[in-house]
Parts: C-alpha cells; structure tokens; sequence
C-alpha cells in the first residue's frame, strides 16, 4: 500500500445547516464554520467534510443541487467559501465538499431543458421514456417510496426516472456529455483550492439496462432498487475514468459512499491505483436492515458490531484505507445506536469512542459526536422534517403498527436524529443561533454542550482530543496509522478487543456492558496509554474490567 498524505489525519464532518449560524436566520452557514475552525483544530481535526451547501430546493435538504458552481445564500457565497479554503489552509487544515453526480435537481438548468425539449440534446442528460397508460417501464421502488417514475413535467406522454425523490432526477452516466460536465466541474472546484470530496450514492450512476421487473416485496408491487444494483455491471470504467480526469491529476482526496462492492473489487475501489482514496465502512451502519422497512429492523447487540467491525478489517486487509464512523448526517447518533437502551453514560460513551477510533483507517467524526450528542425523543410525527423518515413511518402503519409503535421506530432510526442543531452552550438553542433554528433543538442540550465540556480533562470533548493527540504521537502514529490490525479474544461475549501491531504492539479493550469483566493479558503491560477510568486495575497479568470501561495498553 502506497503511503498517502491523508493517512494519518483526523476527519470531521460538517452538517452546514445545522453546525453554526452567523446571522440569525435559523440556518448555519460558512462564516459560523470558519469562526469555529480553531475549535475543530484544537480537537485534532485535519479534514473537513462539509455535506451540501450549493443552490438547491431543498426537497433532500442539498442533496438536490439546482447549481453546481454556487453556494445556497442560506450557507452564504462563494467568496465566504474562498475564505473558509484560505482559512483552512492557514490552519493546514483541508476541506472537501460533496460529490453530489447521480442525481441533480428537476430545478437544474439541464433539466429545464429537457423539459423544455424532450428530443433535444438535454434530454439524453436524464433517463427520459414515453408513457404507456398503466404501464411502467420496471417496478423498481425509490428510495424514499413509491415508484421510481414521474411523468415529465409538461409531457404528460413521457416519464423519468429518479431513484431518490422526485425533485431528483437522476443523470445519465451512459452519455459521455453528462460525464464531461461532471468532470469539468470536479476540477473547477480542486482548481479553486478544494482538497477533494466526500462521493454520494455513487454506485447508482449504473443501472442495469434495458430496464425490467424484479419480484415485489411489499404490499405496493415494487421492489428495492438493490436489487437491479445487484446486476449492474461496468460502474468501473465510469469510475476510473472519474478519477483518472479530476482526483489523480490533483492528488486529490476522494471517499466514496459505497454500499454493495463485491470482495473481489475492493483493489479497484480502494487499491493503490482506486477508483477512491477511501470508502466508509458501512457494515455495522447496515446490520439488521430489512427490506420490509424500518419497523422490521433488527437491533444491533455489542456482539454484532464487534463481527461486523472485525470482518471489514478482514477483508479489506492491506488493501487500502477503510473510513471509519459511528454516526453521519444519515444516520442516527452512534451512541444512542450501538450502545443498548438505558446503558449510555459517560464511561459507554467513551468506551465506543475508543473501540472505532483504534481501528486501522480514516477515523470520521460527525458534529456533535465528540460531546456525546443523543437521539431526539420525538413525540409527534409533525416533528420530523426528513422525507425518508415521514415514508418509514407510513410503511410502518401500512404494516399495522399502531402510531406509537411507528413513532417510536422511527424515532430510533431517523436522520433528523444527527440533523438536529450542534448544542455550543446551555444558553437558548443552545447557541447554534440567535433566531428560530430551523429544526428542533435536543431539549438535554443544558446538559450536553461544548462550553461545559471545553475546560473539563474527564468530559468526552477532551477525551476524543486525547485520541486524536494518541494518532498523531510520533511515538504511536506508525503503528496505529500503518499496524496491523488482529483480534483477540474475538469470541468473548460483550467484549470488543484487538491488538494494532506495527512498530510496538497496542492492544485495545473495550467491555461491553455493565457487568466488569476479567481478560487474561496475552503479555507485560508497559504502558496504559488511554483509559476512561481513572485507574487501571491489572493484577498476575489479569486485567479487570469494569462498567464499560476501555483502556489502551502498550505490550
């Protein structure tokens, strides 16, 4: 594996609406990022991911960009962006911004045009077929409900397909004039000063084609879209040609969401010539999933995580570089997933911290997650702004849940969970902004903020500062960056334990309940270089473990 100039950073992502408003409006935007720079610096962050802020609808709260070269004047304008890439740069700090290419918006000069002409030359930019009454080309659900046609505005004999909303018509990879537009934009915005980008729903640019039919697995007669993704072939050659116009040229960091890729392609994801730099792992995120819907979802027990996190590092091996996460703007609060109801507390949520950040990869942080920010306790439907949560609560009552059985599913697994307002301070809306904030504040924010946790060495903030100081220790970094990555004790019930083997042999252990444990030491304890006890009690070689506790000890 070639050795990459991000390998041994810290990355942190960014959810621009709801991080910091400079002026009031409800809304964060890019001047309360960059007043905030020093704070993430101080943290021990390198790479900052921030999810969309251009021109937009809104309809998928940015992921249905209206205009490629512009930022949203909610977030601010292109100049307060060249600023925050110039104060990043002070800092040697880099920001990427996301790659946002399956899809556009239906409020896209492009497809205003296809509108416009459904024979022209935008037409082809989309996937735009005549309508049969009855009749749709595939039965293929969209990810957030319903079929994945929609008549063409203006064209009631014509349809066209968008595998997320509506408003998100998705663009077509298989016309080289798409790919070019896409790859001059790329590099307009690594020309501008950009690091690289975060890559979205990537691996739907390939549809299986011609379109056709799977068996339905619900009540509506469509099928998930996984299904048809299962069969595509050749996303590959999209993709290298991607990295190959834009991201190589300019050394450029790239991260893919990428959610099915086979074992036998990861050399051409990840490899030392991939399509990426890195790629989430996504195992843990998906584990339990249902194809009936959230409601039929299967919770994540201690044990299951340990399996999943172990069996990507397995497999992904030397390979390349995994980008590791408890939570992100799609997903529910870590802390609040992978640790079992009524157990979170300071010692558990530190115990997670650890178990992920060790890993061999990229570690991410998502806003919020150094403070031990929670789920929200929503207790109306009406208080819910994500669309794919308000489709899981009605195919929850479609299933015959009642409507606190569907409320409180989804309240388990919503994204507004992670999209809730960073709680700075315990003053009113906990210091995101002097307006009406755009989405509901976590009423615990008086609890659970920045400002209380800045000066205190015990609080989660300064433990994570202690995480990231322990990857970038001149005397740890090579092998907690570069070390193998071994298991032990991998069949031990509720309890998460590797060794990171490079230049000094780490081993990392995490006791996954409330109950204390006894581990046997495979060696001497030299050194404990993190615990989230105040002390570490090893005695005849025995370490014993208390209420979620997790220490770092060297061999």
């Amino acid at each position: 594996m070639k050795r990459k100039w991000w390998h041994d950073k810290v990355a942190y992502q960014i959810y621009p609406k709801s991080f910091f408003d400079s002026n009031g409006d409800g809304i964060g935007d890019i001047p309360g990022i960059i007043s905030k720079l020093d704070y993430l610096k101080e943290l021990g962050v390198d790479i900052v991911w921030i999810s969309p802020c251009y021109p937009s609808p809104m309809a998928d709260q940015g992921y249905d960009i209206s205009d490629y070269y512009n930022i949203h004047p909610a977030f601010g304008t292109l100049d307060d962006m060249d600023r925050l890439l110039t104060e990043a740069r002070k800092k040697d700090m880099y920001i990427l911004l996301d790659l946002v290419v399956n899809h556009c918006s239906d409020e896209h000069e492009w497809f205003e045009k296809a509108c416009a002409d459904p024979e022209g030359k935008y037409s082809n930019f989309f996937y735009i077929e005549d309508r049969k009454e009855g009749q749709l080309p595939c039965n293929w659900r969209s990810y957030f409900g319903g079929s994945v046609w929609e008549p063409l505005p203006g064209h009631p004999d014509k349809q066209y397909l968008h595998l997320f909303h509506k408003k998100q018509p998705d663009l077509n990879w298989e016309n080289p004039d798409v790919r070019e537009e896409v790859y001059k934009n790329i590099n307009w915005w690594l020309d501008r000063g950009l690091s690289g980008f975060r890559i979205d729903a990537i691996i739907n640019i390939k549809k299986k084609l011609p379109y056709k039919d799977y068996a339905s697995d619900r009540a509506d007669g469509l099928c998930t879209v996984d299904n048809m993704l299962a069969e595509a072939r050749g996303v590959g050659e999209f993709l290298g040609e991607m990295r190959d116009r834009t991201f190589g040229p300019h050394e450029a960091f790239s991260v893919g969401e990428v959610f099915n890729e086979k074992d036998e392609e990861l050399p051409d994801f990840i490899g030392d010539n991939g399509y990426f730099s890195s790629m989430f792992d996504f195992a843990p995120v998906v584990f339990g999933a249902s194809s009936k819907g959230w409601y039929d979802r299967k919770a994540i027990t201690p044990d299951d995580y340990k399996r999943c996190c172990f069996h990507s590092q397995k497999r992904v091996g030397d390979i390349g570089f995994l980008s590791n996460i408890i939570e992100n703007h799609d997903e529910p609060r870590g802390v609040s997933h992978y640790i079992p109801e009524g157990e979170v507390s300071i010692y558990s949520k530190k115990m997670l911290a650890v178990m992920y950040f060790m890993l061999k990869g990229l570690p991410f942080i998502y806003q919020g997650q150094e403070i031990g920010m929670e789920n929200m306790k929503f207790s109306s439907i009406d208080q819910i702004d994500d669309i794919s949560t308000i489709d899981e609560y009605h195919v929850a009552l479609n299933a015959g849940c009642t409507r606190e059985e569907a409320l409180k599913c989804i309240s388990i697994y919503s994204r507004d969970n992670a999209r809730t307002p960073m709680q700075w301070d315990c003053t009113e809306n906990a210091g995101f902004t002097s307006g009406t904030p755009w989405l509901s504040v976590n009423p615990n924010y008086r609890e659970i903020n920045v400002k209380s946790q800045l000066n205190d060495p015990d609080s989660l903030l300064s433990f994570y500062k202690k995480l990231t100081a322990l990857r970038k220790n001149p005397d740890y970094k090579e092998t907690i960056v570069y070390g193998d990555l071994i298991p032990y004790l991998e069949d031990q019930h509720n309890l998460m334990a590797y060794f990171r083997k490079g230049e000094k042999t780490l081993l990392i252990l995490g006791n996954f309940q409330t109950e204390p444990q006894d581990i046997p030491l495979p060696g001497q304890c030299k050194k404990v270089l993190l615990n989230n006890y105040p002390e570490t009690d090893i005695s005849e070689n025995i370490l014993h473990l208390k209420n979620y506790q997790a220490v770092i000890l060297e061999l």
